[in-house]
């Protein structure tokens, strides 16, 4: 919003306002990001921001959207401005310490429930890698009666998802930890069901990334060790037999270049696996069952 011009009085001024500035900084869906962050700035979701759009505006939430705007137009992502991102219809709480969750990572629960579903007992599952919590809480409270673990070797981002467990009633213990092997000694027996989205991007693809991506989502939870992308996949698969229960299942979320390696890794080590596709047509979750004992 520009000082040369005179100051918006109106809700409805701002958020013109706003719309104009985005789209002349290249801001993609400019409409919509303006829409959210004025009605964040005005404490307002944007249905009520359409209803008040006649509502006069002080200095406190003129200085504020210029704020989140000046920080959106450097490419900040509108989920850490607004402190949230919807999933799974739940509002999720977020920080730079954290990946933004994302639409596709929805397959996972998606899938993991499924299965859950049809087993006799109310399952036993582990998320490694959990970030904000996103999967780990979602099957908590999806799944009636689970007991649920997740692991994370960040301990921000433990405190992000210990709070988005707290606030939206969950059970979920949170273990710190860089290893499968944690998540499993801190259970104490394995588990039914084990979900993972984790770090799979590599190093060669980093300049193809989103400057939202690249410039402030946490390297450590974005990008693949030793510039490897199928490392944490592999050691999944390798571990398998000793993290899930035969006749438990492996869901692992895969970056565009995984599914025939992920297969591959999964079949060789006598896992019964297939590959779900998301919305865009692209394999997403590898799906690998442990024969039963």
């Amino acid at each position: 919003m520009s000082e040369a011009k005179e100051r918006p009085r109106t809700a409805g001024e701002m958020l013109a306002r706003a719309r104009e500035f985005l789209a002349k900084k290249d801001v993609p869906d400019a409409r919509l990001e303006a829409e959210l962050l004025v009605a964040h700035a005005l404490g307002l979701d944007r249905l009520h921001l359409f209803l008040a759009l006649d509502r006069p505006i002080d200095d406190a939430e003129l200085a504020r959207g210029r704020e989140f705007l000046v920080r959106r137009s450097k490419r900040e992502p509108t989920a850490y401005i607004l402190g949230a991102r919807e999933f799974y219809g739940r509002r999720v709480a977020v920080s730079s310490a954290v990946l933004i969750p994302r639409p596709e990572t929805e397959l996972v629960v998606d899938h993991a429930r499924a299965f859950a579903r049809t087993l006799a007992a109310p399952p036993r599952v582990g998320d490694f890698g959990t970030g904000s919590g996103c999967l780990a809480i979602t099957l908590a409270l999806e799944l009636a009666g689970a007991s649920v673990w997740a692991l994370d070797v960040s301990s921000a981002a433990l405190a992000v998802a210990r709070a988005n467990a707290e606030r939206l009633g969950a059970s979920v213990t949170f273990v710190e930890g860089d290893a499968p092997s944690a998540l499993r000694a801190a259970a104490g027996e394995r588990f039914d069901v084990l979900v993972s989205n984790p770090p799979y991007v590599g190093r060669d693809e980093r300049a193809a990334l989103a400057a939202e991506v690249r410039d402030h989502e946490p390297e450590l939870a974005l990008f693949a060790p030793e510039g490897d992308p199928d490392h944490w996949v592999r050691r999944l698969i390798a571990d398998a037999r000793e993290l899930i229960v035969g006749g438990g299942a492996l869901f692992v979320e895969l970056g565009h270049r995984q599914s025939a390696a992920a297969l591959e890794l999964a079949r060789s080590a006598g896992l019964e696996a297939r590959v779900h596709l998301d919305l865009a047509r692209i394999p997403r979750v590898l799906e690998a069952r442990v024969p039963r004992d």
